[in-house]
């Protein structure tokens, strides 16, 4: 075994952040549903300078990623609201349930991603396909999808080509998080939360759609429930290769108001 130390060379340090540049996913397996909502929900918990779509469109996904370079194994779930910045439309993130801490430490320190660790369960029987996350013996999400029979809405394909909701070869997928750390003295923020946007390359091998079927349920530090279902377009499952780039910082926010958006990172005290 390589000796270690918890001072790293220069040098390692340099070839580390080479390798690990990019993140890659090998053969990941992700079931993604997609559903409207209320207005008036997107509004109250979308954080400026996050514009709001003119329909109130959420999505979730139960993913296994059974080959990357950054670690073991895991599984991820993501709650998501549609939303546009500057002309792009793209995710803004309320909830990511993860089993690594290693990707949980990953994605919510360097790129802002609102991880927890968790229960995420996602099986495959035939056709149908069974996926879940868990936090503190509640299951925050339940997804059932049938594939191979037609969407729960006639305009699902128009209403994804729409939205820009599928991956392509020049096209991909925009991811916005904020970026804040509270002060040592708890008092305030290190510094103004940044608003950070992220792409992730999607590469499907396959794609398989069908009926879904969504069951949301809150706690007091995981309100998954409040993005109210009023339609359910569908489901996707796909196999993809994915690579996720590095993030930039787009803009910064005023502190006091983005406090009210800034404790889905961690559970409520």
């Amino acid at each position: 075994m390589k000796n270690i130390s918890f001072k790293r060379d220069r040098e390692e340090i340099a070839l580390k952040k080479k390798k690990l540049r990019t993140t890659e996913f090998h053969d990941a397996e992700m079931l993604t549903v997609l559903w409207e909502t209320k207005t008036e929900i997107v509004k109250r918990v979308l954080p400026p300078p996050l514009n709001p779509l003119k329909r109130p469109i959420a999505l979730a996904f139960i993913a296994h990623y059974p080959n990357t370079n950054q670690g073991l194994p895991y599984n991820e779930g993501a709650l998501m609201i549609r939303c546009e910045y500057n002309g792009e439309f793209g995710n803004y993130y309320l909830a990511m349930p993860v089993t690594d801490d290693r990707a949980l430490l990953g994605g919510r320190e360097i790129f802002g991603f609102p991880k927890k660790m968790a229960k995420v369960h996602l099986e495959r029987n035939n056709d149908e396909v069974y996926g879940y996350a868990e936090r503190l013996g509640v299951k925050n999400i339940e997804i059932r999808a049938h594939l191979g029979v037609p969407f729960n809405e006639p305009e699902t394909p128009q209403l994804i080509k729409v939205l820009g909701l599928l991956p392509g070869r020049n096209k991909n997928t925009i991811n916005y998080n904020f970026k804040y750390f509270p002060a040592p003295n708890k008092e305030g923020f290190d510094y103004n939360p940044w608003l950070v946007k992220q792409e992730t390359a999607v590469r499907p091998k396959s794609m398989e759609t069908g009926r879904a079927e969504i069951t949301l349920r809150s706690s007091v530090h995981d309100p998954w429930g409040e993005i109210e279902i009023e339609t359910v377009f569908g489901a996707l499952y796909l196999k993809t290769d994915n690579t996720m780039y590095p993030g930039q910082k787009i803009s910064e926010v005023d502190t006091e108001e983005f406090l009210p958006y800034s404790f889905i990172n961690w559970d409520w005290y």
